[in-house]
């Protein structure tokens, strides 16, 4: 029997029909696991790439794990310029920094001023050769002779103001001179002698009259030389300057001293002394005890030391109500402050003295005043 054509256009119809489907189905089969595929891949990737950071974070030291955390920070999208991924001048070349220091280093010095010639200070030679420059302190009153007024005429130094010689000659002694021809002194134009009254033992503390202090004084008065006094002090504490004074008082009694009595204080020569461990301000307290006493009996006192001693040893710029004598041989004062006699020699031939003769300059006429 035969089909009718519309048949078999039908069936021809739903033949293609079925195959469509099943082709289709067959796509979306592929596309789907392929998609499936895909996730797992990455994901084993994925956790691949994790274990392998850890492995290699745990590796890295602590400074190349921060380099690497901040790499990646801006790789992975940062809003920093590129200037700002410069880390490597993070860690600068000591050679540069060396050579920048040593630069830096020789502009202050040679910024720096001379200190012999900038007027701001002054060298001090200490006892054991050591010399050091010190500032000038702007606030003492200074130094203000005219040097070129110093003349010196056979060993013997005047000072002159015009034509007109200003300054009084004068020498000072103790035992160590002996019998001294006070006659002969005058007559080699000495005007006036310091004389020692006496000291304080610097290690036992007691105190002593020296041996030719009555004979001195005595024969200085006679001859008709003005008379001014000194006392070795190695006192420790206020009170005994304060003693010291009283005694050198005691050994005046009724004799004119028309120059000043001096507070005189020292190291000892290659020995220790009590007076080793004082301060500066200790010093200066001890000093000060001494001259008021003095001033306090109605004579001037008047403190004796050498550079080193005034600038280092005691605070002079508490004791401006004070004159100084200076002991600093040679032919020119240095010394940038004021001071009133200047002991410019201490082993110089002079008539009246057997031995070296302490020899000294004083620009004020005491006697007058």
């Amino acid at each position: 029997m035969r089909l009718s054509d519309d048949f078999e256009e039908d069936r021809e119809s739903g033949s293609f029909s079925l195959l469509s489907m099943i082709i289709i189905v067959c796509f979306f089969m592929v596309l789907l696991f392929g998609i499936i595929f895909v996730i797992n891949n990455r994901g084993k990737n994925t956790h691949k790439k994790t274990e392998e950071e850890a492995i290699v974070q745990q590796e890295l030291p602590d400074d190349a794990q921060a380099i690497k955390d901040r790499t990646d920070k801006l790789v992975s999208g940062s809003s920093l310029r590129s200037d700002d991924l410069d880390f490597w001048n993070m860690y600068p070349e000591e050679e540069v920094v060396e050579e920048t220091e040593k630069t830096e280093e020789k502009k202050v010095e040679e910024e720096k001023p001379d200190p012999s010639t900038d007027g701001k200070h002054t060298l001090v030679t200490y006892a054991s050769g050591k010399e050091e420059w010190v500032s000038i302190n702007p606030y003492i009153k200074k130094n203000n002779y005219d040097t070129t007024n110093l003349v010196c005429q056979n060993n013997i130094m005047k000072y002159y103001e015009g034509s007109r010689l200003t300054s009084k000659l004068g020498v000072d002694i103790s035992k160590k001179e002996g019998t001294v021809d006070f006659a002969a002194l005058k007559e080699a134009g000495v005007d006036f002698v310091m004389i020692r009254t006496g000291s304080r033992g610097y290690e036992s503390g007691l105190l002593m009259q020296d041996d030719y202090f009555v004979e001195h004084i005595d024969g200085a008065l006679e001859a008709g030389l003005e008379v001014g006094l000194y006392f070795d002090s190695a006192a420790i504490t206020p009170e005994e300057a304060k003693e010291e004074a009283q005694t050198v008082i005691s050994f005046i009694m009724d004799r004119k001293i028309t120059y000043p009595i001096a507070f005189a204080m020292g190291f000892a020569d290659n020995d220790t002394s009590r007076i080793d461990d004082l301060s500066p301000a200790m010093r200066t307290d001890i000093a000060r005890a001494f001259l008021d006493e003095i001033a306090a009996a109605g004579y001037r006192g008047m403190i004796y030391g050498d550079k080193e001693w005034l600038i280092k040893e005691i605070e002079i710029s508490k004791l401006g109500d004070f004159d100084f004598w200076l002991s600093m041989p040679g032919d020119l004062p240095d010394y940038p402050y004021a001071f009133s006699i200047w002991q410019y020699a201490i082993s110089q031939n002079i008539s009246g003295i057997s031995g070296p003769a302490r020899v000294n300059i004083s620009f004020i006429d005491y006697s007058e005043k």
